[in-house]
């Protein structure tokens, strides 16, 4: 039985969420597990009911396999789609831009209403946030809520995954897809630079706030043996500390980090002319990376592009 996480964290990057501005691709899901046949997927979905959730929210229980999901987190609309719990979904939220035939709606899971949630007749609702207590009114109307907040650790993550997949009926693909993400990052962290540590700052917006190393983003940073800057800021405490421009450039980052391309339209010529900016070593040498600014503040399966995009250039930087 696993304990209910902060939401903190999730509340931070919903928020970077809502300042995206851009709508993602098309890009597959970033897990190398192949496809499988599901010839028999509902004689095996109806004897996976009723299955009982441990979630941010309790223990949740499903008598059988919903049919009409409505997902009101981006992260976890990525992760029914990844898991084939696709055609079960009829509405989500606004900010879920990925993927493309989602069924996007103007429902929103950061000030969420109850009645045109249940306009959708769900027998599910999956949220990251208990905004509003949407899930205490949720279920005053006898509609079974899914809480799952903002992962915390990368295992987290896989948790969620495999949890979404027992709940929808697709346990044997969500086991797939989780299984295909530790062999990709397993692959990338064993592929990473072991002879030079690397120092790195990760911009979540240009306040600036930053990331530390106790953070979801943070332990991705870790997996390729990074510094970062932002675990010796002041004030890191919850982990999403706002440093100074000043910190920032006596820090001199080998690399830079940009989570605020879309929303913010941050680049290496912007960082250039931020005060005392110009001659940090990553704008010098050319390495700041500019995220995908969705890809980097959600959990679910594309995290393993984010992975990719930082071990390539940690590679790129160690040359």
């Amino acid at each position: 039985m696993r304990p209910v996480r902060t939401a903190f964290a999730g509340a931070l990057l919903g928020t970077l969420v809502l300042a995206g501005c851009g709508q993602s691709g098309t890009t597959a899901t970033p897990t190398s597990a192949p496809a499988t046949t599901s010839a028999p997927a509902s004689a095996s979905a109806s004897a996976d009911f009723p299955v009982t959730i441990e979630a941010g929210n309790g223990k949740v229980t499903l008598t059988k396999k919903p049919e009409r999901i409505v997902s009101l987190s981006a992260t976890h609309t990525e992760t029914l789609f990844a898991i084939g719990a696709g055609p079960q979904v009829v509405a989500v939220d606004s900010q879920s831009n990925y993927p493309a035939e989602a069924p996007k709606t103007d429902l929103s899971g950061f000030k969420p209403n109850v009645e045109a949630i249940v306009a959708q007749k769900p027998d599910l609702v999956v949220v990251s946030d208990d905004l509003d207590k949407v899930v205490a009114e949720l279920g005053k109307l006898n509609v079974p809520v899914l809480h799952q907040p903002a992962a915390t650790k990368i295992d987290e993550a896989y948790e969620e995954i495999t949890e979404l997949g027992a709940a929808t009926g697709n346990k044997a693909k969500a086991e797939e897809v989780v299984s295909g993400m530790k062999t990709a990052m397993d692959k990338l962290a064993a592929e990473a630079p072991k002879d030079k540590k690397l120092s790195y700052y990760h911009e979540l917006d240009q306040t600036p706030y930053a990331a530390t190393s106790q953070t979801f983003i943070g332990q991705i940073y870790a997996m390729f043996g990074l510094t970062n800057i932002a675990d010796k800021a002041p004030d890191a405490a919850g982990g999403y500390p706002k440093l100074s421009a000043e910190f920032v450039a006596q820090s001199d980052p080998d690399l830079i980090f940009l989570a605020d391309v879309k929303c913010c339209r941050q680049s290496k010529e912007t960082l250039a002319k931020r005060p005392g900016w110009a001659n940090l070593s990553a704008i010098k040498n050319d390495r700041v990376i500019q995220l995908d600014d969705d890809i980097a503040s959600r959990w679910g399966p594309r995290i393993v592009q984010l992975a990719e995009t930082i071990g390539a250039a940690v590679k790129n930087g160690a040359s």
